[in-house]
This record gives C-alpha cells, structure tokens and sequence, in this order.
C-alpha cells in the first residue's frame, strides 16, 4: 500500500448535503474539524476524504464535468486508497495530525449530490477522521500514512 499522498483540494460548505467549494487552505481544529464547515463538530466525522480515483470510477461509468467538492468532500486527495486504510490508521495530512473513524456511511435520501452527479461514490469510498493535532493544510501538502 502507498504510504505517501497528496492533497489536491480543501473543500467547505455552509450547511449539510451540499456539493463543497474549494477554498485556498483550510484551518483544521483538534477534536472539531474544518473551521467554518457544517460537518465539523465534536463527533466521530469531522472530516471527509475522497481520493481522486474514485472520481475517476465515475468517470468510466460515463458521468462528467465533476470537480473537486461534489461528493461533499473536505479533502480531495491523490496516490492513497483511502478506503482501503483500517479505522484507527493515523494520517499526518500538512501540519495536522487526523486518525480515520470510519469507512463510506449511509448515504441521504435525496440528496443534493446524487441529484447534482446522478450518483455518489462516497457511501462506498468516502473516508471519515478525527482531529488529533490541529493546523493549516493547503493544495499541495503532502498525506503521510503514519
């Protein structure tokens, strides 16, 4: 498994079930999550990753024009199959350290993301994570498997 990735994007929303925008780095607060997004909070989901490979699954099933933030995503990452990471797995992800707390979860009903794409892939590939060790994370910082 690849012990090194990338992040492409910092997304956030105001409220819950929609598509996320991207924003130039985000603050990452310990124990609560993206400063200014609606799923941040003192719970297990802080924080939501999606690797751009499964972007690209959706792409080869045909829907297009996807940007980064449309699975609702915080993180858009790059080279790690996030999924395939153990809960309790800790990520070193630019200056903040998170510890993922859950694979895929159950998705809503109709919600603004399967009416915008069609379909949604983070149910199934979407990963979840805790803020142990809070900072900044931008474009460009690097995901270390710890």
């Amino acid at each position: 498994m690849n012990k090194i990735g990338k992040v492409l994007d910092i997304n956030i929303s105001e409220k819950k079930g929609v598509v996320k925008h991207p924003i130039d780095e985000g603050v990452f607060i310990e124990g609560f999550g993206l400063e200014g997004d609606a799923h941040a909070g003192k719970w297990h989901r802080q924080v939501s990753l999606l690797g751009i490979e499964s972007f690209r699954k959706m792409e080869e099933q045909g829907i297009q024009g996807l940007k980064h933030g449309d699975f609702a995503e915080n993180i858009t990452t790059e080279g790690i199959i996030l999924y395939e990471l153990p809960v309790g797995t800790r990520l070193k992800i630019g200056e903040t350290v998170q510890e993922v707390t859950q694979i895929g979860k159950e998705c809503h009903t109709g919600c603004a993301i399967v009416l915008t794409v069609g379909k949604c892939i983070m149910p199934k590939e979407g990963i979840f994570t805790k803020v142990i060790k809070g900072g900044t994370i931008r474009p460009g910082d690097t995901i270390e498997v710890l």
